[in-house]
């Protein structure tokens, strides 16, 4: 039997694959048919799932409800809709601002000295070192009304003796977004240093020789071979500020509802869980199109991985 399993390089192929599928099957696909059911049911009184079939839980997320208060048969309420629209808007909105803090760096960390390159790398690791949640709660310390922020910006302020008032930052979605950036920077930085790192330095050569200054080469030798990583990293950005919840919560002082925020509190407050799988199975949806469109758009860069 070995010795059919050693010449069979198909069974050995399965073979090596099988605990990676079978754990796959058991901790992703089966709960995520369990939620698909999940979906479908009816809350019960005491917040128990009522298995059946029925659409409601999808209509209310969109926010179509037969449960009128002046009783009209349907009625709008537009309330989830601008929860799912805020994190989409929201996911955008880091990602661009990362891309856009990310790039530079990463180009400069790629074109740096090697012996300072790895310096450079460490030093974009050392954030993931600490507790996400320790992070997010050192922004507090930034940008609440006494923090390191207006504590400048006041000592600035009186020293051109210009009036100053503390500004409020803290629990707004600037805050929001401001952790949101931070917290996912190291996450687009590497992929995009692994594509830059990969381009030959010949092709910059080959780009002075036919006539092409900084910018052109830039762009036509820099950008396009980057776009792996930036693709990569916009993935790894793009899918978790979506489901995220715990910066909007501290940061936004519960008061920046995102889609994370919402499946969270059906889950744990409102202990209704067919609400909260329909939520989470339509977040999953969003996300996959987006993803979809965008490595169409793209392409798949295998940073990813790397990263």
């Amino acid at each position: 039997m070995l010795q059919r399993l050693r010449e069979n390089k198909s069974a050995q192929g399965t073979l090596l694959a099988l605990p990676t599928t079978v754990w796959l099957f058991v901790l992703l696909i089966i709960p995520l048919i369990l939620t698909l059911i999940v979906s479908f049911g009816k809350r019960s009184p005491d917040g128990n799932v009522i298995y059946s079939f029925t659409l409601d839980n999808y209509t209310r997320l969109f926010g179509y409800s037969t449960d009128c208060p002046d009783g009209q048969a349907s009625c709008f309420d537009p309330l989830y809709v601008n929860i799912l629209g805020r994190s989409l808007s929201l996911a955008f909105n880091t990602t661009l601002f990362v891309i856009s803090l990310a790039y530079p760096l990463a180009y400069f960390i790629a074109r740096a000295h090697p012996k300072q390159r790895n310096l450079y790398l460490f030093m974009v690791l050392i954030p993931l070192w600490t507790n996400f949640v320790i992070r997010v709660y050192a922004w507090m310390m930034l940008l609440r009304k006494e923090g390191a922020i207006n504590l400048i910006l006041g000592w600035v302020m009186n020293l051109l003796n210009i009036p100053f008032t503390p500004l409020e930052m803290l629990y707004t979605p600037g805050a929001v977004l401001v952790g949101m950036v931070y917290e996912f920077l190291p996450f687009m930085i590497l992929p995009i240093y692994t594509s830059l790192e990969k381009i030959d330095t010949s092709l910059y050569e080959a780009a002075a020789d036919l006539g092409a200054n900084s910018i052109k080469t830039f762009l036509r030798v820099t950008l396009p071979l980057s776009m792996p990583g930036v693709v990569a990293g916009t993935i790894l950005v793009f899918i978790p500020v979506m489901g995220t919840f715990i910066v909007s919560d501290i940061l936004g002082g519960r008061q920046v509802i995102l889609v994370g925020n919402l499946i969270q509190r059906q889950f744990l407050d409102a202990r209704d869980p067919t609400f909260g799988s329909a939520a989470s199975l339509i977040l999953m949806v969003m996300t996959l199109i987006v993803t979809y469109f965008y490595t169409r758009k793209f392409g798949f860069g295998e940073e990813i991985v790397v990263a």
